[in-house]
């Protein structure tokens, strides 16, 4: 479904551009003032079949640069401010047995603000595998964690053990809204809220960490998350390490956690940036092609107009002016298209493919730099054949009246 709107949506509008151009510069015709003016729109007009095809890939070049820069840096946005919220805690410990959990754990009581068993389970949901995950009753979760949606009182709901929270996937999968029964093996009770759980295709539960040992009293109890103050973070790992021998993976702070998945995402769009410089230089390739072969063909247009007292280098700056000035309409048509094209992605595709949308936020700053780039690539295009009129020989032109019958 998704792929089909993006297609129906890149092809119809690739097809409407050059009907608007013709239609904007047949108004600017009938609304000049001199007789240059009016052959200035006229001559831009009458050139738009030669240059159809390349405004088209101009302008889906464009459409992608603006769709998939504005899904990836929303996707940064949104992922930066997620992080935030589900990696509350300063420490993550991983102990190697319960044993020297229980130990650390008891060490740990009188050198940290709390303590938050992370314990999960393999369950059913539903008919499919899913993850059930325990959560203590502490202001880190009612603070920090990302709901969508909730009933009232939810981390009391939670803490009671007769509700739980699902993951946004399950929820959209499922139909599912807050308020609805959910039943898990030995176990019945409400949705009380839904969250965000970007770049996990799975189901995911979450219910109260009592409920989790009562349902599972063989789950591996491994993983505490520590809350300290921040400034204290440092000095406590550091002593932990050395009193119980943790390695780098058994102890790690939060700013490496973000690093290290931030450092994932960039990896994963690294590519998106390439191929959008890739799109916008064959476009201007294509301009280029386009405006070489239309050069050698408007000899009979350029020639009367010559011969009125027009000099070279002017037609040559009207030209340059032309080429600009389609450009600079043509990223004008594909902002809409562009942002269209994102609420697509976003919305449609995104969910479809991974099951979770995420909020769509606009990044005018961005627009206005590839903008800068798309002028650029036409000037470049139009460089040479720009430079070819302007040296043209007068003699080039008066062949066009010997021609004439």
């Amino acid at each position: 479904g998704g792929v089909r709107v993006l297609t129906g949506l890149l092809l119809g509008a690739a097809l409407l551009l050059p009907v608007l151009l013709w239609a904007g510069m047949w108004a600017g015709e009938r609304l000049a003032r001199g007789v240059l003016a009016q052959w200035f729109w006229a001559d831009t007009r009458q050139q738009l079949p030669g240059l159809s095809l390349a405004l088209m890939a101009l302008l889906l070049a464009l459409a992608a640069n603006i769709g998939v820069g504005t899904m990836v840096s929303s996707f940064r946005l949104t992922f930066t401010g997620w992080l935030d919220q589900r990696l509350a805690a300063e420490l993550y410990l991983t102990a190697r047995s319960e044993a020297e959990a229980a130990e650390m754990v008891a060490w740990l009581e009188p050198r940290t603000d709390a303590i938050l068993p992370i314990f999960s389970a393999g369950t059913e949901v539903l008919g499919q595998p899913a993850e059930v995950y325990g959560v203590t009753d502490h202001a880190t979760y009612r603070d920090h964690w990302p709901l969508l949606q909730a009933l009232p009182d939810v981390w009391d709901r939670v803490a009671s053990g007769d509700a739980a929270l699902v993951n946004e996937q399950l929820a959209r999968r499922e139909g599912l809204v807050p308020g609805d029964p959910l039943v898990l093996p030995e176990w019945q009770g409400e949705i009380a809220g839904i969250y965000s759980d970007y770049g996990n295709p799975e189901a995911q539960v979450i219910v109260s960490t009592d409920r989790l040992l009562a349902l599972h009293p063989e789950v591996s109890r491994l993983r505490y998350g520590l809350r300290v103050a921040p400034e204290q973070a440092a000095d406590l790992a550091e002593e932990m390490r050395q009193r119980f021998g943790l390695g780098e993976t058994g102890l790690v702070d939060q700013a490496s956690i973000k690093g290290f998945s931030l450092a994932i995402f960039e990896r994963t769009f690294a590519v998106t940036a390439a191929l959008n410089v890739l799109t916008l230089g064959v476009a201007g390739l294509a301009m280029f092609a386009s405006l070489m072969t239309l050069s050698g063909m408007r000899l009979p247009q350029l020639a009367p107009v010559w011969a009125m007292g027009l000099t070279k280098a002017r037609l040559a700056r009207l030209d340059l002016l032309r080429t600009l000035l389609l450009a600079a309409v043509t990223m004008l048509a594909a902002l809409p298209l562009g942002l269209a094209l994102a609420w697509v992605l976003l919305a449609v595709v995104n969910v479809e493919a991974f099951g979770w949308r995420l909020p769509m936020h606009v990044f005018p700053a961005e627009w206005l730099r590839l903008g800068a780039l798309a002028l650029l690539a036409a000037a470049i295009a139009a460089a040479i054949p720009v430079r070819r009129l302007a040296r043209l020989a007068p003699s080039d032109l008066l062949r066009v009246f010997a021609n004439e019958r």
